[in-house]
């Protein structure tokens, strides 16, 4: 299945196979068909334009490990577009003495503005191409950061499950000492009770012996 960008440039190709053919028959035209030729190369290089700003939207929501080779794609284009634009005003600003007359030489000629006008769409479409770099590195470092406060929470968190797990293991622990110590104290105290009893009645033999020896 093709992707928007996909089809954005396919769009874009056939832009710029017809800006290039445009402008190889605009130095060898008529006056005439100069003006039309001029004012199709105008009308598709703005499309081009347009569709250069719709690609770097789409190239946003490409998959990350697309997204790096469709922005290398988009810079291919846009020096593509300039180079072409340049083309195009070196083409138009040619005069053709062979072809024209002197009054048909005036509109050979590129005026100041019209060349001043698409060298600033040029540096417009530049400064955009460079803001949303900008944006899109901001975005990735912030993407970065944000991993990273994650990586570091969930570390954090091992770790204190760690600590809860060997303190209940050492709870677990002083139980079973507490219990093994009870069970010392109890027969410890259980023996003597039991040495004390057995002392008492050597000694209730003791005396009964004494007693009987004085009544003989």
């Amino acid at each position: 299945m093709v992707s928007l960008f996909e089809n954005y440039e396919q769009q874009y190709s056939a832009l710029t196979a017809d800006i290039t053919a445009q402008i190889g028959l605009l130095a060898s035209s008529g006056s005439k068909d100069r003006r039309q030729l001029i004012s199709n190369i105008e009308k598709h290089v703005e499309e081009a334009q347009e569709l250069l700003e719709q690609m770097e939207l789409e190239v946003r929501e490409v998959e990350s490990s697309k997204k790096q080779r469709c922005r290398t794609k988009l810079d291919c284009y846009r020096a593509e577009l300039k180079r072409l634009t340049l083309e195009y005003i070196k083409a138009r600003s040619v005069k053709q003495e062979a072809l024209y007359d002197s009054a048909e030489d005036t509109d050979v000629r590129i005026s100041i503005d019209q060349k001043q006008r698409l060298l600033d769409n040029s540096e417009t479409l530049e400064r955009a191409g460079r803001k949303l770099n900008e944006g899109y590195r901001v975005v990735i470092e912030t993407e970065e950061i944000g991993n990273q406060v994650m990586r570091n929470l969930s570390e954090q968190r091992e770790t204190i499950q760690r600590s809860r797990n060997r303190l209940r293991e050492t709870d677990e622990e002083l139980g079973r000492s507490s219990r093994i110590l009870g069970s010392m104290i109890f027969r410890t105290i259980q023996q003597r009770i039991i040495l004390y009893f057995v002392a008492l009645c050597f000694i209730i033999f003791i005396c009964l012996g004494i007693y009987l020896g004085f009544k003989k």
